[in-house]
C-alpha cells in the first residue's frame, strides 16, 4: 500500500531551480488551494491534500479549499469531513446537486481567502519547490495565469516520474480548428528567448487543470464563464481571454506537479460531449470573430448548436470583452 504521506523523494530538478531565491521583504502572496472532486478515490484525494500540506510553507499558504462535486460516495461525506477537521486549515464545501468543475471551482474561488487562488486536480502530487516559483511569479507580473510543469503518475501502479536536473525538452499547450487541446513542443525561437532553465514559457493554450492566478486578476478578466456547463472548453475559453485581454498564459518549469492522466473520465454528466460543445460554441461566439467559421465548418454539432441558437445567452461575456480590451 502507498501511503497517504508519500515522500517523492529529494529535490531533483535542475540545479537552477534548486538554487532560486525568493522575496522575503516584502515576502511572496499567500494562497488558497482550491481542489474540485467527485466520487474521487479516498486514497487518491487526501494523497493530494496531504502533498499540498507537505510541500506549501506555512507563511504560504492560506487553506486547502475541497469543493465537493456532489459526490455519491459514503467515504466522501461525514469521515472525510471528520478527517480534515483535524487538520484546521483544510475545509470541504459542497454542491447539493451535480453542476460540474466550472461552477464548482466558482465556488471555491469566491469563499477563498488568499491572494491567489491556485487550483489542483484531485489526483496529484506536489514536489518539493512547487508553489514559490508560481507565487513568485504571479508577485513578479500580477497578469499572469501560470502553471506548473506536468509530471505524470502511472494510473495503473502510481509510479511517479521524476524531474531531471538537466535542460529538457518541454511541452507548451496548443489547439486545432476544431477547438481540441493538445500537446506541441516548445519551438527554437520561445526556446532562445529563455535566458536560464528558471525562465516562464509562454504557452499559446493550457490544460486547465492546474494552475495559480491572482484572485483580483481572476475576477477583474471574468473568471469562469458561468454559464458553460459542467466540464471542458473553459480551459481554451481562459486562454483566450487572458491572451487577447493583454494578460500572459505561461508554464514555469521550476513548478513540479504530478498528475494522474486517465484514458477518459471515469463520470459521465448529462447530454455527454453534446455538453463540451456547447460550451465551445459560447467561446467561439465570444471570442473568435470570424474565425468561428472555420471551427463550424469542421464540427457539425457546434454548427447545428448555433443555427438552433441553444447555446445560452453570450451578451454579458461580450460586454466583458469590450470592457477589457
Amino acid at each position: 500500500r502507498i501511503s497517504l504521506h508519500r515522500d517523492l523523494g529529494k529535490d531533483t530538478r535542475h540545479p537552477d531551480c534548486v538554487k532560486q531565491k525568493f522575496w522575503r521583504c516584502p515576502g511572496l502572496p499567500n494562497t488558497s488551494v482550491i481542489i474540485v472532486f467527485h466520487n474521487e478515490a479516498w486514497s487518491t484525494l487526501l494523497r493530494t491534500v496531504y502533498s499540498v500540506l507537505h510541500t506549501a510553507p506555512a507563511a504560504l499558504l492560506t487553506e486547502i479549499i475541497l469543493v465537493d462535486d456532489a459526490s455519491t460516495d459514503d467515504h466522501l461525506k461525514a469521515a472525510l469531513e471528520e478527517h480534515v477537521e483535524k487538520l484546521q486549515i483544510v475545509r470541504v464545501l459542497r454542491q447539493r446537486e451535480r453542476k460540474g468543475l466550472i461552477t464548482a471551482r466558482l465556488m471555491g474561488a469566491q469563499a477563498a481567502r488568499g491572494e491567489v487562488l491556485t487550483f489542483l486536480d484531485s489526483h496529484c502530487e506536489c514536489f518539493d519547490g512547487w508553489l514559490e516559483p508560481l507565487l513568485a511569479r504571479i508577485a513578479e507580473q500580477p497578469s499572469a495565469v501560470v502553471s506548473p510543469k506536468i509530471n505524470v503518475i502511472d494510473r495503473n501502479n502510481l509510479w511517479v516520474h521524476k524531474p531531471v536536473p538537466r535542460p529538457q525538452r518541454y511541452s507548451r499547450g496548443n489547439f486545432d480548428w476544431r477547438l481540441k487541446f493538445g500537446w506541441e513542443a516548445v519551438p527554437k525561437e520561445e526556446l532562445k528567448r529563455r535566458k536560464n532553465e528558471t525562465y516562464p514559457i509562454r504557452t499559446p493554450t493550457f490544460a486547465g487543470g492546474l494552475f495559480a492566478v491572482s484572485k483580483s486578476y481572476f475576477e477583474h478578466i471574468g473568471s469562469y464563464d458561468d454559464q458553460m456547463e459542467f466540464w471542458g472548453g473553459e480551459n481554451l475559453e481562459m486562454s483566450f481571454r487572458v491572451w487577447q485581454c493583454g494578460g500572459l498564459l505561461e508554464i514555469i518549469p521550476c513548478s513540479v506537479v504530478g498528475h494522474i492522466f486517465r484514458k477518459k473520465s471515469p463520470h459521465t454528466f448529462p447530454n455527454g460531449s453534446s455538453v463540451i460543445t456547447r460550451n465551445l460554441v459560447r467561446l467561439a461566439e465570444v471570442w473568435m470573430d470570424d474565425y468561428k467559421e472555420i471551427f463550424y465548418r469542421l464540427n457539425r454539432v457546434a454548427a447545428s448548436i448555433f443555427k438552433m441558437n441553444s447555446f445560452g445567452d453570450v451578451s454579458e461575456r461580450r460586454q466583458l470583452r469590450e470592457k477589457l480590451r
